[in-house]
């Protein structure tokens, strides 16, 4: 049998900006050292919590609401490869974000032209995955 109880391992303090909260987190990513990234919807940012820490790091976005290289608009889905780059379905920007570790900035590797059907367009993008190759 496994455990009946959870462990808060992010957030848990009620909704805001501070960085022990969130304000609608919407998707989440563990990677091998078992930090979680959570993309903080209302706030605009992905956020990083390292194991047993009790306050997440901003890793993407925390610039207000936008769309400049520093800005995020409703992130959805987060993917963090190996190397730590984070990469963030920009919902209302219409655009997948790569941020590089330590980035204060990202850059646009898909979308980023309006929403629309062409091939340069996408359409509020939510879910982001990748495979290994």
């Amino acid at each position: 049998t496994g455990d009946t109880q959870g462990t808060v391992v992010a957030g848990g303090n009620g909704k805001g900006h501070r960085l022990d909260q969130f304000s609608e987190p919407h998707y989440v990513f563990i990677d091998r050292d078992h930090s979680v990234y959570v993309s903080d919807w209302e706030n605009h940012r992905v956020m990083k919590w390292e194991e047993g820490t009790k306050q997440g790091i901003v890793v993407a976005g925390d610039q207000g609401e936008g769309n400049s290289l520093t800005q995020l608009n409703r992130p959805q889905g987060v993917v963090v490869d190996q190397l730590g780059t984070v990469y963030v379905a920009d919902f209302w920007n219409h655009r997948i974000m790569r941020w590089p570790k330590g980035a204060t900035q990202g850059s646009v590797i898909v979308g980023g032209n309006g929403q629309g059907a062409q091939s340069n367009q996408l359409n509020c993008p939510i879910g982001l995955s990748f495979d290994r190759h």
